[in-house]
Parts: structure tokens; sequence; C-alpha cells
């Protein structure tokens, strides 16, 4: 009943047609009634031998007037209820689309992409069901039954209630079938977000798969979770199909005791003629929103399977909020300090432990060390994809957790390591994270990213389409692009995550002599494998085990005999080699 008000709740905006809807599928089930009741008169007057062709035609014109409203009445509850449900599925797009968007980088760590879009779209259509037919049908089903049980006992009594016995029957069976069905469609759902999950991957690994010959693999992997997901559906079927022949048996049986016991009472002048016929006609209409309903609870376990789902992601808290006191960041110089900070994933794999350091406004700062040892971890403290456990990161002397998470994130500017480009032109990727700049301004922030000689080459230039993720692009041209699309962003604080690592010796050289121009302006941080890259920077920070174990310029920390030093002498030799 929770998860239903909750359902019921979202549609509020739309109560004034869903409720006409309502309305008109119950004068529809009235109307219904005239039928048996003029069967009824007429079969009465037969008996009395009072029948007169005047009241034949009037009955005649009744009847017609009542399947013209019929007419007017579907249409008004079939079309406002479809009106309520698909202005309702975007909104719940929306709303879980939105809701994704806020959640913290943590709510991701074990979730696939494919099983979140299932969420999203296949789910969200289940609500659609609900709203158009089965709550229309079930509040019309409650309020014909109701109707006609007063006027099966307003004809007599002894008989309609003989004709009630199949209903405690169909109650019953019915609650155990929601029961066992429900979970059914739930196992159903998720396999469907597996299944989605899985050909999302696939599709977008498809030349990993088909470099190492795996085509065959994941064959059968999607022919195995494709049959498990057509085993639940049949088993679904199978008691749905048990389900309604059942309760179609028990509906007969009234049928059967007024045959039985009213002809009985019919035989011995304890009912008449009229009254037989016109309860049987009444029953056929009691079983009918009853065989509706056990067809809509169907529709409700499905809905509710689906509701389920989109609820867990809708009840899903964020870890990382703005705090009640938040304020936004009007102004940035771009001082960036770690206090005694300390992270960990997991509580028993500590990331960062005791980390301090500083950097003035304008300067760069290098973070370097193998691989897993918390580089990258600060990248995300600085941008509050997460908060640490201990300590604090500041900017401009002030805690970021006194900033709200948009103006905070407007400040920075960052170019990861794994590229993500939007399917579009290369000049709507470049202008992502600016507002409306102009062509002149995509050109320059591409001409300091040693971007703009390749994409001149490019068939239609800046307005080349580079396909999903930047597919007809090197992983060069990729880099250099994000590169410019950071650029362009002009945040007080740059960051550059492996941002040379895809490109060339040439490429790479041109773009840290354009970083360098940058220098001053702007804070920038850097993380890099490559010395060569960080050889510029301010100060350079060698992280060992989730600690800092060396502080210095490159001239400082290579002639130390430490760490960096190591480094050097390794790549140095890599080099030679080369």
């Amino acid at each position: 009943m929770k998860l239903l008000l909750r359902i019921i709740k979202m549609t509020g905006g739309y109560w004034k047609y869903l409720t006409i809807s309502i309305f008109s599928l119950i004068m529809l089930n009235i109307l219904n009634f005239t039928t048996p009741a003029l069967v009824r008169e007429l079969t009465s007057r037969l008996e009395q031998n009072t029948l007169t062709e005047n009241f034949i035609w009037l009955l005649s014109g009744i009847l017609l007037l009542a399947y013209l409203l019929r007419f007017l009445f579907s249409f008004l509850s079939s079309y406002l209820s479809h009106k309520v449900s698909w202005n309702l599925v975007p909104e719940i797009y929306w709303k879980m689309y939105d809701h994704l968007q806020k959640l913290s980088l943590h709510f991701y760590h074990n979730k696939q992409t494919g099983d979140l879009m299932s969420h999203i779209i296949n789910d969200a259509d289940k609500v659609e069901t609900l709203i158009s037919h089965a709550l229309p049908d079930i509040f019309s089903s409650v309020f014909t039954i109701l109707i006609i049980v007063i006027l099966l006992f307003s004809i007599n009594v002894k008989l309609a209630m003989a004709t009630c016995i199949p209903i405690p029957f169909v109650i019953v069976f019915a609650v155990k079938f929601s029961s066992r069905i429900s979970s059914i469609f739930v196992k159903s759902r998720k396999v469907m977000g597996e299944i989605n999950a899985i050909l999302q991957d696939n599709l977008s690994g498809i030349k990993e798969i088909q470099a190492f010959g795996k085509q065959r693999e994941e064959s059968k992997r999607v022919h195995e979770i494709t049959r498990k997901y057509a085993a639940l559906e049949v088993n679904a079927l199978k008691n749905i199909t048990f389900f309604r022949p059942m309760i179609q048996f028990f509906t007969s049986i009234g049928t059967v005791v007024v045959l039985g016991y009213g002809g009985w009472m019919g035989l011995h002048g304890e009912l008449p003629i009229s009254d037989i016929v016109g309860f049987i006609l009444y029953l056929n209409l009691l079983y009918e929103p009853v065989t509706t309903m056990s067809r809509t609870l169907e529709d409700f376990t499905r809905a509710f399977s689906g509701a389920i789902r989109i609820f867990e992601i809708l009840d899903s808290e964020p870890d990382i909020v703005d705090l009640p006191d938040a304020v936004p960041m009007e102004k940035c110089d771009g001082g960036l300090t770690f206090e005694n900070v300390s992270f960990h994933y997991s509580f028993d794999s500590p990331v960062l432990k005791n980390v301090s350091f500083h950097v003035e406004p304008g300067k760069m700062l290098a973070l370097v060390g193998p691989t897993g040892v918390g580089k990258t971890t600060i990248i995300s403290l600085i941008e509050r994809f997460y908060d640490p456990q201990e300590g604090r990161v500041l900017i401009d002397g002030q805690d970021i957790r006194k900033y709200k998470i948009d103006s905070l994130r407007k400040n920075i500017s960052m170019v990861l390591q794994d590229v993500f480009l939007f399917h579009g032109t290369i000049e709507e990727n470049i202008a992502y994270g600016a507002a409306n700049p102009s062509i002149e301004q995509i050109i320059e922030a591409a001409k300091i990213a040693s971007a703009h000689e390749f994409i001149q080459d490019m068939p239609e230039a800046y307005k080349t389409m580079i396909g999903e993720r930047g597919v007809r692009l090197s992983g060069g041209q990729k880099q250099r692009i994000a590169i410019a699309r950071a650029v362009l962003r002009n945040s007080p604080i740059l960051i550059l995550d492996e941002a040379t690592a895809s490109v060339d010796v040439q490429t790479e050289k041109e773009i840290q002599d354009s970083i360098q121009k940058l220098a001053g302006t702007r804070t920038i941080i850097v993380i890099a494998h490559r010395l060569s890259t960080v050889k510029r920077a301010d100060q350079i920070l060698v992280l060992d085990q989730g600690e800092i174990v060396e502080v210095g310029t490159h001239d400082e920390l290579s002639k130390t005999g430490g760490l960096y030093a190591s480094y050097c002498s390794v790549q140095f030799q890599a080099e030679e080699m080369d």
C-alpha cells in the first residue's frame, strides 16, 4: 500500500484527468446495467401480458442512447488515462535521471550502466500500465461489484447470498497468486537489467571482443542470460494461465448456483421468471469485473516489480551533499591546501594517510608515484567527488565543504587519462564546459592544446562528427580535445591527470609548451608518469603507499638519490634504449 500511495502521489499534477477517466469508466460500467435492466423489464411485461408497441420503442431508444454514451465514456476513460500515464512516465525518467546525477561516485562503484538504463527506461514504462489500466480498472471494478451486489440483494436475498459463495475463494486464491507472481516479476526485471548491462558492455567493447576473438564466448553469455529471462517469463505465464481459468471456474460456480437454486425457486413459485433472467444477466456483469481484477492483478504485479526498482534509485541518498550553511564560491584565486587528510574507499584499505601540502595560487604542482598510491584520489577530493574521513581540503583558506558543490566545480577544470567525449561535433565537445563560447575562443583553446592543426585536416573541421566516445579519433586526438575543453573553461584551477599519456613525444612537447603559457594564470595540478611533463612544476610531491615521501622541485629531487631520482634514472635508461 505504501508503494501504491507513492505512485498515486506522483500523479498529483494530473488528478483532474485521472478523476474524469475513472468517472467515465464507472459510468461506462453503470451503462452496462442498462441491458439486463431493460431485458428484465421486457420479460416481466411479457409475463404479465402488458407489453405495448410504444414501450418497445421506448426501450429501444433508451438502449440506443446508452450505447452512444458508452462510446463517449469509453473514449474519455481510455484517452485520459493514457494521457496521464504518458505525461507521468517522462517525469519519472527526469526524476530518476536527475537523482542519478546527484548521487556520489560511491553509488556507481558496483553498478553497471546498462542496468541503470533498464531502471530508467524499462521499469518506468511499467508504471504506464499501472496508471492507464490497472488503477482505473480497480476503481471501476470495485464500484461495479458493489452496485451489482446491491442490485442482486434487492432482487432476492437468499439467491444473492448463494451466488456470493465463490467470492472468498477467489480472494484467497488471488492473494496467493499475487505473492507468487510478484517475486517472479521482480527477478525477471532484475535479469532484464543484467541483459541490458551485458549488451551495453559488449557493444561498447566490440573492438576488444573482436580483437581477442571472444565472439563465441560473449554470444554464449548472452544466450544464457536471455534463456534465464525467458524461463522466468514462461514460469510467470504458467502461473497466469493457471490463475485465469481458475478464476473463471470459481465465477462459473455462481451461474450454476443461479440455475440450480434459482430454477428450483422459480419452479416452486418463489421467484418470478423475469427476476431469474435479470439475476443471470446481472451475475454475468458481476463476474466480469472480478475477472477484470484478476487480469489487473497481473498488471499490478508487473508494474510493482518495476516500481520497486524505480524507488530503489529514488531512495538512494547521495554521500556528498551541500551542507545547510554552504555558500556559493564567488571568487577563487586557486590556493589549495590539504591538512592531515586521510581517506579510504573501504575500511581495511587506506588510500591516503595524513597527507598535507599547500599550493600557492598560480603555481604548478606535480604528483608523482607508482600506480595506486592515491594521486587520482587527491584529485577526486579536490573536486569533492568524495570527502576525506579525516582532515580538510581548503581552497583559498576555506574548507571546500563550506561551498556549494556546483559553484566549487565551476572553478575547476579536469582532463582525465580516460577521456570521455560525447557523440557530436568537435566544436560541441570543446565548448561543452563553457558558457556559449564564440568559435574564435574555441579555436584559440584548440591551438593551446595543439589540436587546431589536426582539426583543420578533418572532413568538416570543427563541425566534424566524432562518433560515440570519439570513436573516429585517435587516443592522442581525443586527449588534445579534452585539454582544449579544459582550457576553454578558463577555471582558476586546472587538473591534468595523465593528460599527455596518449600523445607522441612531439605532441607532448607542444602541449607542455602550451600549458607552460598558462602557468601563473591559474593553479595547475599535474599527474604524470612521464617525468618530462613535471620538470617545470614549481613543486613536486612524491607519493608512496598513500603518503608523501618527498617534496621539492625537479632539480632538488633528482639530486637527493631518493625515489624520484630512481624514477628519473629508470626513464632516462628507457629513453636511451628507445
